[in-house]
């Protein structure tokens, strides 16, 4: 998780879902300096309130990621260069977006 935090720009807020939402990881997202926008899970003694309209939109990219395994060119990497690969994700994110 801390690779994640670590780069060249900082992320404004981190969005996870309820496994991710202990002290440890809310902490360390806090040290990064990022919104950590995890819901509570449902036995959770102190509730922390989080963003809802902001992990609503989680959904979109969680919708899109399982759209693209159905092409089978991404889901299987048949480009072994990672320039390729991303030539075709962003071919299909252009195709994604037309359609």
């Amino acid at each position: 998780m801390a690779e994640l935090l670590e780069g060249p720009a900082a992320p404004l807020a981190v969005v996870a879902d309820k496994a991710y939402g202990s002290r440890a990881i809310r902490q360390l997202i806090a040290d990064g300096g990022a919104l950590a926008v995890i819901p509570c899970k449902c036995n959770a003694r102190e509730p922390i309130p989080h963003d809802a309209g902001l992990y609503r939109m989680r959904n979109i990219v969680e919708r899109f990621f399982c759209t693209m395994k159905d092409m089978r060119r991404l889901a299987t990497r048949f480009e072994k260069l990672s320039r390729n690969f991303l030539a075709m994700v962003h071919i299909f994110a252009i195709r994604l977006w037309i359609n």
